[in-house]
């Protein structure tokens, strides 16, 4: 089975292929303000992963799975090789790509995420959508007042909200797999595989008030990517991209223009 994507920007005939990866919980839809500005330069293809968005579901969700599901739509759509931007868990299936499939990727971005194993930080996130899920909701003002018993910030659960669509009964349901999403949590925390290392040119962004990119994980990012460079993005945490959207595509493009 192929990931759903969409296509846009420029022809693959004239311009590089960009295949742009979202992070957990989301879709593409939440990086369509990168793709929108890739397009301008690029072919671009932006994908739901496995068991997100209007993609096939699978109880298997680690990211030996995923990254093959990347290489998978580009052999079908006849992409021999191409840049990878991914954010956060979709950073770490660009990086398992670039890692089993060095030859396959011209150059790596990698937002706000870094090739480590994580202590799991979305407990609260995933009660909070179990007990939505429990409960038959027609609107996502009512997904709201349940979810803010367990998240605090406002910002997260608008992010959430957006996965949820009717179905046939009219109420309201997530789009995402959250059963199997919950379960195969312990392997969307740990780290890519890291038997192999890849030397293509790769940018790290960090949101400069998240933690997910600390300095004590630069010895791990330089020994599997050597090539490595940073980037900080002031004033924006994990969701920079939403957070910062010019300067980060400003970033994004300048490096993959270069």
């Amino acid at each position: 089975m192929l990931l759903n994507y969409q296509r846009t920007g420029l022809s693959p005939e004239t311009a590089p292929t960009v295949i742009v990866i979202h992070g957990l919980f989301g879709s593409l839809d939440n990086l369509k303000v990168v793709a929108r500005a890739l397009a301008e330069h690029f072919d671009v293809i932006n994908v739901d992963v496995r068991n997100h968005g209007s993609s096939f579901h699978s109880d298997t969700m680690d990211y030996s799975a995923m990254s093959s599901d990347i290489v998978a739509l580009m052999d079908e759509l006849n992409v021999s090789h191409a840049h990878l931007v991914g954010h956060s868990m979709g950073g770490k299936v660009a990086m398992q790509v670039a890692l089993n499939c060095a030859q396959r990727v011209n150059k790596l971005v990698v937002l706000d995420i870094a090739p480590v194993s994580y202590h799991p930080r979305h407990d609260a996130i995933i009660e909070a959508l179990h007990a939505v899920a429990k409960s038959s909701i027609t609107s996502r003002a009512q997904a709201d007042t349940i979810m803010t018993e367990y998240v605090d910030e406002a910002g997260v659960r608008q992010f959430l909200a957006k996965s949820l669509t009717k179905v046939d009964d009219g109420t309201l349901a997530w789009q995402f797999n959250l059963p199997v999403i919950a379960a195969q949590y312990p392997n969307i925390l740990a780290q890519p595989d890291s038997e192999s290392t890849c030397s293509c040119d790769t940018l790290f962004i960090k949101g400069a008030d998240s933690d997910y990119i600390l300095s004590e994980h630069r010895e791990q990012i330089m020994t599997l990517f050597p090539n490595a460079k940073a980037k900080v993005i002031q004033g924006a945490g994990h969701w920079l991209h939403a957070q910062k959207p010019a300067a980060v595509n400003k970033s994004i493009v300048d490096f993959l223009t270069r």
